[in-house]
């Protein structure tokens, strides 16, 4: 099955001040392994930006540029979107279907809102999912801490079956393509 892995909102200003992501130079870390592997197997990858109309995550802002630390390389394709649906108002779905891709690995930022969103977006595409279960983070929020909402995105995603296609977890390190 060809797979394509995306990265989702892995930028500069989710990962600094106030409302930094939790661990996200370890999120970053494990993002790279797993990139790195998808490159050596032909396996594209896929980087997604947020960016807002004006002001925080503005295209080109220093906050909306990749983060410090992200390996991306010339042939990593690129898609800009201001949605938490990576697929809304985008060339993604086109793109892939251009690769001939059949399953999305997935991994970033964050885990509530974009990833969930994309996740459950490319299911209903018809798109299995593979979560990177410790390479997507989030900032916790009044409710619930970082690591709760990790875990039960990890939980909540993996048991969704209306759509046919079904979302696995896999940890970075035991990430294989082929």
């Amino acid at each position: 099955m060809k797979q394509a892995m995306v990265v989702i909102d892995v930028q500069q200003g989710l990962c600094e001040g106030e409302g930094q992501a939790w661990q996200f130079a370890q999120v970053i870390d494990r993002i790279n392994l797993v990139s790195n592997k998808a490159r050596k197997s032909g396996v594209p990858v896929i980087f997604v930006q947020h960016e807002g109309q004006s002001g925080y995550l503005s295209h080109g802002s220093r906050e909306w540029q990749l983060a410090d630390g992200l390996v991306n390389e010339a042939k990593d394709m690129r898609i800009r979107k201001t949605t938490p649906d990576a697929f809304l108002r985008t060339d993604l779905q086109q793109r892939l279907d251009a690769l001939g891709v059949q399953e999305l690995v997935i991994g970033g930022m964050h885990s509530e809102f974009c990833v969930d969103t994309t996740t459950r977006r490319a299911l209903a595409l018809g798109y299995p999912v593979i979560l990177l279960e410790d390479a997507h983070t989030s900032a916790g929020n009044a409710a619930l801490t970082a690591e709760q909402v990790i875990a039960h995105h990890n939980a909540t995603l993996t048991n969704i079956s209306s759509f046919g296609p079904r979302a696995r977890t896999v940890c970075s390190r035991d990430m294989d393509f082929g």
